[in-house]
């Protein structure tokens, strides 16, 4: 015989144990009643089972004092990689009793039951080989395939509420111990599962008629209040029907009063219109008449108005050289006084040379006299200075001899513009004399022109009354195309309102059709409510074999209601969903009903 590898079937042992530990607790849960306490005897036999799945292969860690093997380091790794867990991990380090790791991994294995969440913990932790490496050996039980089904096992765990006590347990000092008594049956056990199941299958029977009758009143009701709905609406079909009736009598009346208005109108109109067209005609004759010799006056007072202008531009053109000239002779002046102004700075500036000229001698006169020893040098440096100063004597004389020449040409300058402001003066005279004259000549004019206005205002104004009795025959006749417009519109929206209620008639058959068929709806609902309430459903203890497969029932074939016969099938011959109105969710069928449900359905038989 073949040696078998002892850790292979310490693997093997542990997920046995972990299989029937998980199937014990989620059977005898749904029996006692899903909410578990921490007292609860198979509870605490699962976390022993636990433990020792997690302790195997786990590598010996050295620490300072002695060798360390627990659990806890790879439970602390799934915060890491899950976030979610960091809210477990940190409880766990904040619990005060807890003082060795063994007792935080405990602690953590319950918080992750009550959170429901640790198969996805150890999933995480499961799928990064690589980390648990450090933590397990390679024949480990997490390391292998048997980690991966455990972790699938305890999906099922979902379906049980934990309430567990962890803050006042002491966790670290327990011991774990499997207890194998546990998962030994006896013959009493299994006819009293047998019955608690007999009592589900029951109850399960009774609650689903109490639903189904529940759903059936719920719509009944729902259509009782559809078909008063449906009348009301009806009702206030006809009243808006028969006020539509009376609206289009009146239309109707109204059409043929405006009718013969209408005519009254045109006959009149007509007449008046006749009438002022002889008189237009007679007054435009003699506005033509008129009209000539008013353009005959007009014309010769334009072409006068023309040369008066002509005359006054010239005038204008004249003053404007004048000005020119007068800011000519204005600027040289000012150019003038500014040359003057220069030299006169120029004189001061030499002036107060001839100052400092007249102080360097009077110092150097005194000196001459104090130093006898450095008499050469004085004598030629005075010499020096008195050329200068005989230099400047004669510039001095130049720069008067220049003053007197700017004074002179300032005074025939001034004597210039004396002349020519005369000159201006008299000129100005004489313009102004001719432009008054020019002036007495332009009101004449304008007077006569005032006149002329006056009379062709007066027949403009004529002109203008004869055009507003014209425009208010114009807007008395669009008035009345107006009208007929709106007689015409009466008529399309006579037409329209017919069409209206020749719809809403149609309407109304429509809905008296749709509301018999729903009273034969509701009479097929009640009679297929009095065949269900007559019939009566099989047993499950009786039923042993599938109606349709004629297969034994076992774990995986289960048994299953059909909602439409009532008889028991497996749940691969009853895999079936129909959506019905009166439920909110899908019904589940067997396929022989499933095939006759939809033939009606697609046949349209209720």
């Amino acid at each position: 015989l073949a040696v078998k590898d002892p850790t292979a079937v310490e693997r093997a042992n542990l997920l046995n144990m972990a299989k029937l530990s998980i199937k014990g607790l989620i059977e005898s849960a749904l029996s006692f009643g899903r909410t578990l306490d921490s007292d609860y005897p198979p509870l605490q036999q699962f976390f022993v089972v636990m433990e020792h799945c997690l302790k195997h292969g786990l590598k010996v860690r050295k620490s300072f004092l002695s060798y360390n093997k627990t659990i806890w380091g790879p439970l602390e790794l799934v915060e890491k990689l899950y976030p979610e867990a960091e809210e477990i991990a940190a409880s766990v380090r904040d619990l005060p009793g807890l003082k060795t790791p063994l007792g935080r991994a405990r602690a953590w294995l319950r918080l992750a039951l009550m959170q429901k969440k640790m198969a996805d913990y150890l999933r995480c932790l499961i799928i990064q080989r690589d980390l648990l490496s450090e933590f397990y050996e390679y024949h480990a039980l997490m390391m292998e395939e048997e980690g991966a089904v455990i972790v699938g096992l305890l999906v099922g765990l979902n379906v049980i509420d934990a309430n567990l006590c962890v803050k006042g347990e002491d966790l670290d000092s327990q011991v774990g111990v499997i207890d194998f008594s546990v998962y030994l049956k006896s013959d009493d056990d299994i006819g009293g599962k047998e019955r608690n199941v007999q009592i589900a299958a029951i109850l399960d029977q009774k609650n689903y008629v109490e639903e189904l009758n529940r759903q059936l009143n719920s719509t009944v009701s729902s259509l009782h209040a559809r078909v008063d709905s449906l009348e009301k609406s009806n009702t206030k079909l006809i009243e808006e029907l028969a006020i539509a009736k009376n609206n289009i009598i009146k239309l109707q009346e109204e059409n043929h009063q405006l009718r013969s208005e209408n005519t009254l109108i045109l006959m009149k109109t007509q007449h008046h219109l006749e009438a002022t067209k002889v008189d237009v005609e007679a007054e435009l004759q003699t506005y033509k008449h008129s009209r000539q010799g008013l353009d005959e006056m007009y014309n010769e007072a334009r072409r006068q108005l023309r040369e008066e202008a002509q005359l006054r531009q010239d005038m204008e053109n004249e003053l404007v050289v004048q000005v020119s000239m007068k800011h000519e002779i204005e600027l040289a002046m000012k150019l003038l006084e500014k040359d003057i102004h220069e030299k006169q700075d120029t004189l001061i500036g030499l002036r107060q040379q001839l100052d400092e000229v007249k102080a360097i001698n009077v110092e150097m006169y005194q000196k001459l006299q104090v130093s006898e020893d450095a008499m050469k040098e004085k004598n030629e440096i005075i010499s020096r200075l008195e050329d200068k100063t005989n230099q400047i004597n004669a510039t001095m004389k130049q720069l008067e001899q220049r003053l007197q020449q700017a004074e002179k040409a300032q005074m025939e300058a001034e004597a210039e513009d004396e002349k020519l402001k005369q000159e201006y003066v008299n000129k100005s005279e004489s313009l102004q004399n001719e432009f008054s004259q020019k002036e007495k000549q332009l009101l004449q004019l304008e007077t006569d022109l005032k006149i002329e206005k006056e009379w062709r205002q007066t027949l403009e104004d004529d002109l203008q009354k004869e055009k507003e009795t014209v425009s208010h025959l114009r807007t008395e006749t669009q008035e009345i195309v107006n009208l007929k417009k709106e007689f015409l519109k009466l008529q399309e929206k006579n037409k329209q309102l017919k069409s209206i209620c020749e719809d809403q008639e149609a309407a109304l058959q429509e809905l008296a059709s749709k509301l018999s068929e729903s009273k034969l709806k509701i009479e097929d609902i009640k009679e297929a409510n009095k065949a269900l309430q007559g019939q009566v459903w099989l047993k499950d203890k009786e039923a042993t074999h599938c109606k349709l497969c004629e297969k034994e029932f076992s774990l995986s074939k289960r048994k299953h209601h059909c909602r439409n016969c009532g008889e028991i099938f497996c749940n691969a011959c009853s895999d079936n969903e129909l959506p019905l109105p009166s439920s909110p969710k899908p019904v589940r069928v067997c396929d022989s009903c499933h095939a006759m449900l939809i033939q009606r359905c697609s046949s349209n038989v209720p």
